[in-house]
């Protein structure tokens, strides 16, 4: 599919883009509510993984990673089709025409360029959560089995692989999962950093998870204003737990998991500060 033709059926979709379990869903279904914005109703694992050229097999079980080089596939044409065929508004009213589409899967982390080189007007809302809290809960997500991405990874022991699939994973093998959700974090944030450093500043908007849980409405109405979107929600209550939760939301949980997250810090401790920087600059 020609860039003329992908423009002619999606005009600036908005990828959120974060570490897992950092709160993009919570923010995707909120965002969700924008009138005039459409979504396939949730993450994109069937509609990027269904397709050969797009899966980790096909790049020797490296990672997730996809670049400028695999959107030149193709599939590329299969790929834009499902999403548009699956859009529905707020309202469940399907896509005509040209459209803003929503879209958020942690794996996309590691897929920025394979995503602008399709849409090139894409914009990308970076998704910023203390890595205490994103760090605890990804040991929880392993921990479940609720989140398994690849059951029979090849050369992987121990639990069943979940969430991201990084680069650099067979270097884990054998590792404790502290250590495992650690590289998994900051691998993911750094490759991420890299790739959003590439894009035009006003391409890539950043928002901070405490603040959008401190101060729902003037937050969400700031990032819709930010992203052209109009905004008649009242969201005046707490946010309902996501459909991803595993236990009720708790500002100080990852503390349950205080030590295990001391005794990787200093694997993760760079990256973060990184991010916060990069958040930072992204509001000057």
């Amino acid at each position: 599919m020609t860039p003329q033709e992908v423009s002619a059926r999606f005009d600036r979709p908005i990828f959120i883009v974060s570490m897992p379990r950092s709160g993009s869903t919570l923010l995707f279904e909120t965002l969700a509510q924008a009138p005039n914005l459409y979504t396939i109703g949730g993450e994109s694992h069937r509609f990027i993984e269904g397709l050969a050229p797009f899966t980790p097999v096909a790049h020797g079980w490296q990672s997730n990673r996809l670049t400028g080089v695999d959107a030149g596939h193709p599939a590329v044409t299969l790929l834009t089709d499902a999403f548009y065929k699956y859009l529905k508004d707020r309202d469940g009213r399907r896509a005509d025409g040209r459209v803003r589409m929503l879209e958020k899967t942690p794996k996309n982390s590691l897929r920025v360029p394979f995503l602008d080189a399709i849409w090139r007007d894409g914009l990308f809302v970076y998704l910023y959560r203390d890595p205490h809290q994103a760090l605890a809960s990804m040991m929880r997500a392993w921990e479940s089995g609720k989140f398994k991405t690849y059951s029979n990874l090849p050369g992987w022991a121990g639990l069943p692989w979940s969430l991201v699939l990084v680069p650099g994973w067979r270097e884990l093998i054998g590792s404790p999962l502290p250590e495992i959700v650690a590289h998994q974090w900051a691998t993911a944030t750094n490759v991420l950093l890299d790739d959003l450093e590439n894009l035009p500043s006003g391409r890539v908007i950043g928002l901070d998870y405490d603040e959008l849980i401190a101060d729902t409405q003037p937050v969400m109405k700031g990032l819709a204003s930010q992203l052209d979107l109009a905004w008649d929600r009242s969201l005046t209550e707490q946010l309902p737990a996501s459909k991803m939760t595993l236990t009720a939301p708790k500002a100080d949980k990852w503390r349950e998991l205080e030590s295990e997250i001391a005794s990787v810090w200093p694997i993760v401790a760079d990256a973060d500060v990184r991010a916060r920087n990069f958040l930072r600059s992204l509001r000057n």
